[in-house]
C-alpha cells in the first residue's frame, strides 16, 4: 500500500475583499447604536417621532418666519398688536437681538471706549489658543502671561484712569464681558486654590487640616447667592469707616472662593484615587513632599478628575448669572433688562432674547466639554493602541 503526503503551497495572495455591508459603515453604526436590542429600537422610534414633532415648528419659528431686520417693535408684532406682521404670525425677533447686540456684549460701557474690551478679548484669544494646542512650545511662559499678566493688564485697560485712559466705573460693565471676566478669573483662581485646599485637607498637621476642612464645608454648605449677598452687603459693614471695595471686585472674590471649595473636593477625590504605592515609591527615591506632589501625585490625580474639573468650570460659567442679585448684569441679566425697552416690546421679544442667551451659554459650555474630552483621550496613555 503506497502512501504519500501531498503539500499545497499557495503561489499568490488572495485579493483583499471588502467587509460585509452590515459590519461597516452607516448601517453597522445604526444596528450597533440604535437597534441593538428591542428596547433600543423602541427608544429610537420614540426619539424620531419626538424630533419629527418638535423640529419642524422650531425651525419654522427660529428661521423661516423669523423677523431678521427692522428698526422697532413693529417688525415683531402683528397688525392687531400695532405691528406690520400678518395676523397669526409668530416667529423669532432677531431684529431685536441685532439692534441690542452691542449692549448684550458690553452692557453700558461707553461706546467710544469699547475698543478697550475688544483689545482685551483679542489678547485673551491670542494667549488662550496657543495654550490649548498641545504641540506649541513654551507653555510655562504662556500660562504666566495668560493667568498672571493678562488679568492685571486687563484690569487697568478696562477700568482706565491710567495712561490717559478715561475712567469707566464697574457699574457700567455688563453683558458677555462681565460673564467672561467673572468666569475666567474664577477659573484661574479656583483651580490652584482648590489644589492647595485639597492638599491642606489631607495634611498631617491638625491646624492646617482643620482650617481647610472648615472653609470647604462652610462654603459648600451655603448657596452662591448667599455668598454674593454677603460680599456685596455684609462685607462693607466690617470694613473701617470710609473704606470701600468695588462691588465688581467683591463679586469676583466671592465667586472665586465659592468655586475653590468645590474644586478642592474634586481634586481630593483624584488624590484619594492614587495608589499608596506611588507615594511610597517617591519617598523611597528621597523626594521631598512638594517634589512628590508636583512630579508624581498631582499629575496623575488631575488627569483622573478632568471631567469633574471641567464640570465645575461649566457650573461656574453658568452661575455668573446670579450676580444680577447684587445689581450687576451679565449676559442673561442685560438681555432681561432690555425686555422693558418700549421700542421693542412684543410677545416674541422675551423668548427671542432668552434663546440667544441660552445659545451663547451653550456654545461656551459645549466648547469646554469637547476640549476636556480631547484632553482625556490625549492623556489616556494606559489605554492607547
Amino acid at each position: 500500500m503506497n502512501t504519500h503526503q501531498t503539500n499545497f503551497v499557495r503561489t499568490s495572495m488572495l485579493e483583499q475583499s471588502t467587509p460585509p455591508v452590515l459590519e461597516k459603515g452607516y448601517i453597522a453604526w445604526i444596528r450597533k447604536n440604535l437597534l441593538a436590542t428591542p428596547l433600543d429600537a423602541v427608544l429610537t422610534i420614540i426619539a424620531i417621532l419626538a424630533l419629527a414633532a418638535f423640529l419642524p415648528p422650531a425651525i419654522k419659528w427660529l428661521f423661516i418666519d423669523a423677523s431678521w431686520t427692522g428698526g422697532g417693535r413693529g417688525v415683531c408684532a402683528t397688525a392687531a398688536q400695532g405691528g406690520s406682521q400678518p395676523e397669526g404670525w409668530s416667529g423669532a425677533c432677531w431684529a431685536f437681538v441685532g439692534a441690542k447686540f452691542d449692549v448684550f456684549m458690553f452692557g453700558r460701557y461707553p461706546i467710544d471706549e469699547r475698543w478697550r474690551p475688544m483689545l482685551v478679548g483679542a489678547l485673551f484669544i491670542a494667549l488662550l489658543v496657543p495654550i490649548l494646542i498641545p504641540r506649541i512650545p513654551h507653555k510655562g511662559l504662556n500660562a504666566i502671561l495668560l493667568f498672571g499678566v493678562l488679568p492685571v493688564l486687563s484690569f487697568f485697560i478696562l477700568i482706565g484712569g491710567v495712561l490717559g485712559l478715561p475712567y469707566v466705573e464697574t457699574p457700567l460693565w455688563g453683558g458677555l464681558m462681565v460673564t467672561l471676566i467673572l468666569s475666567f478669573v474664577g477659573i484661574a483662581v479656583s483651580l490652584p486654590l482648590g489644589i492647595v485646599l485639597a492638599l491642606g485637607r489631607r495634611s498631617t498637621m491638625p491646624v492646617i487640616r482643620l482650617l481647610c476642612t472648615v472653609f470647604i464645608e462652610i462654603v459648600r454648605g451655603i448657596p452662591l447667592i448667599t455668598v454674593l449677598f454677603m460680599a456685596s452687603v455684609m462685607l462693607p459693614l466690617f470694613l473701617p469707616q470710609g473704606m470701600t471695595v468695588d462691588k465688581f471686585l467683591r463679586a469676583v472674590i466671592g465667586v472665586s472662593l465659592f468655586a475653590s471649595a468645590y474644586m478642592a473636593e474634586v481634586v481630593r477625590g483624584g488624590l484619594q484615587a492614587i495608589p499608596k504605592g506611588q507615594a511610597e515609591g517617591a519617598d523611597s527615591l528621597g523626594l521631598s513632599y512638594w517634589q512628590k506632589m508636583r512630579l508624581i501625585i498631582l499629575p496623575q490625580a488631575l488627569k483622573l478628575v478632568i471631567p469633574g474639573i471641567v464640570n465645575t468650570f461649566i457650573g461656574l460659567f453658568k452661575d455668573t448669572s446670579l450676580v444680577s442679585i447684587i445689581g450687576m448684569f451679565d449676559l442673561l441679566g442685560i438681555v432681561r433688562q432690555n425686555f422693558s425697552d418700549a421700542n421693542w416690546a412684543s410677545p416674541v421679544t422675551p423668548l427671542s432674547g432668552l434663546v440667544f442667551a441660552g445659545f451663547t451659554f451653550w456654545l461656551f459650555c459645549f466648547g469646554m466639554s469637547r476640549y476636556s474630552g480631547f484632553m482625556e483621550r490625549k492623556l489616556d496613555k494606559g489605554h492607547k493602541r
